[in-house]
């Protein structure tokens, strides 16, 4: 991590903290642990992943509802935020649904869970620990690994 991308994200940080601490009627971001997200994605919940496709293809939480929305995308000076994040996430979820964040360790879910609750999301819980955390605790991962359609074997090659 460059000086000036760490530079970048400590005043982000502290940017989203202001304006956490500063806004009365911003919603406090509830972190729930891999056990708790695993709970509420079995009783419903739908799993908001919000690394990069990249990282999502190698693998994610096994989760019946799950969607992959970059909260940062790869460019030719590094990684920046999506600018079309939360538009994004608006035309694939209502503000009430029930969702669990998740990203690789837990930053970028985070800051995403707070740009959520900052456009009306009521029910968005962020995964502390993130797929990392995920894994390491044992549970039960996914990785896309299917082949184009133009690709798979023919029933004749079989």
């Amino acid at each position: 991590m460059g000086v000036s991308r760490a530079v970048f994200l400590a005043l982000h940080g502290l940017f989203l903290f202001y304006l956490i601490i500063c806004s009365g009627g911003a919603e406090e971001v509830v972190t729930v642990d891999v056990h708790a997200a695993k709970d509420l994605l079995d009783s419903g919940y739908g799993y908001l992943d919000v690394r990069t496709v990249e990282e999502y293809k190698k693998g994610h939480v096994d989760a019946t509802k799950i969607s992959n929305i970059p909260y940062m995308v790869n460019t030719p000076e590094g990684r920046v935020k999506n600018p079309d994040f939360l538009k994004e996430v608006t035309s694939l979820c209502k503000e009430e649904d029930l969702y669990v964040v998740g990203c690789q360790s837990g930053v970028r879910s985070l800051y995403a869970t707070v740009d959520l609750l900052s456009v009306g999301f009521k029910n968005v819980s962020n995964m502390g620990g993130g797929y990392l955390a995920w894994v390491q605790n044992g549970l039960k991962v996914k990785v896309d690994d299917a082949k184009p359609e133009d690709q798979k074997p023919k029933e004749d090659e079989l």
